[in-house]
């Protein structure tokens, strides 16, 4: 008797099992065991722009730490609801954005008081 590897019900095989190496035929598929599923990871768009905007901040005078406060609210909000993960950073970006505005309208009034100063003084 000669063996046919493509027919997988063979008289001599009781079992209907096919030799190793060879598929099964289409449609079956192999026994799924239960695991963890993948579980897709949430967006961090808004706390990634809070940092970065506020840190850029420095550079622009303030101007983007504004925007940067105002994604970092944001941020908070939809972290509160679920819809987002970033808690760390979006309180970065908080803080940050925050010390920048407040460092810059320092070094404002800083250089407003100076002129005022200046142009008040007499020298004779």
């Amino acid at each position: 008797m000669t063996y046919d590897p493509y027919n997988p019900k063979q008289p001599g095989d009781p079992y209907g099992q096919q030799p190793y190496g060879q598929p099964g035929p289409y449609g079956q598929q192999q026994p799924m065991y239960g695991g963890y599923g993948y579980v897709q990871p949430k967006p961090q768009t808004n706390a990634i722009l809070a940092l970065v905007l506020s840190c850029v901040g420095f550079v622009t005078c303030g101007v983007t730490s504004i925007v940067g406060v105002i994604f970092g609210h944001i941020a908070m909000g939809k972290i509160k609801r679920g819809e987002e993960d970033g808690h760390g950073m979006a309180v970065a970006g908080l803080i940050v954005g925050y010390l920048v505005i407040a460092g810059w309208l320092a070094y404002a009034a800083f250089i407003i008081i100076a002129i005022i100063a200046a142009a008040n003084s007499t020298t004779y």
